[in-house]
């Protein structure tokens, strides 16, 4: 079985960028932990700060190349202004996990509407990075029954 976890723009800089935010981990340890907890996955991982990468990836998730079974996806700041990505999700032929490692809705106003929500299967907001492990626990949970 395939996952895609794709993160949007500035998600690079996990463990880097505002630790006291975003935390200390970066993706290849978070991965590293997700890998360790579901071998029997495959996962891919994609990241972009492109906003047309992460609309593509999501597009392909179920086709010739990629049969993915479903995506955790952190659109980053993307979520709050990509009505583009939002009809990419709401099109997927796969179920899409939303995760924010922030709580958006305790931030600034500006962050505080996701314009992903209500066209995720799911959405996981605030667990810090724990957050793509919660939203790879769910979907999977999600696809086994």
């Amino acid at each position: 079985m395939q996952v895609l976890i794709i993160n949007g723009p500035n998600l690079n800089r996990l463990g880097l960028r505002k630790p006291e935010i975003y935390g200390s981990k970066t993706m290849a340890q978070i991965l590293l932990e997700i890998q360790r907890k579901w071998p029997d996955v495959h996962f891919i991982y994609r990241q972009s700060n492109h906003e047309g990468d992460l609309i593509d990836w999501i597009q392909e998730a179920k086709g010739e190349r990629l049969e993915a079974k479903g995506i955790v996806l952190n659109a980053g700041g993307y979520s709050h202004t990509s009505v583009a990505l939002r009809d990419a999700v709401e099109e997927s032929e796969v179920p899409v996990v939303e995760v924010h490692i922030s709580d958006i809705h305790s931030r600034e106003p500006f962050r505080r509407t996701s314009l992903l929500t209500d066209v995720c299967a799911h959405s996981i907001i605030g667990k810090g990075t724990d957050g793509y492990l919660l939203g790879v626990e769910w979907l999977l949970d999600a696809l086994k029954s």
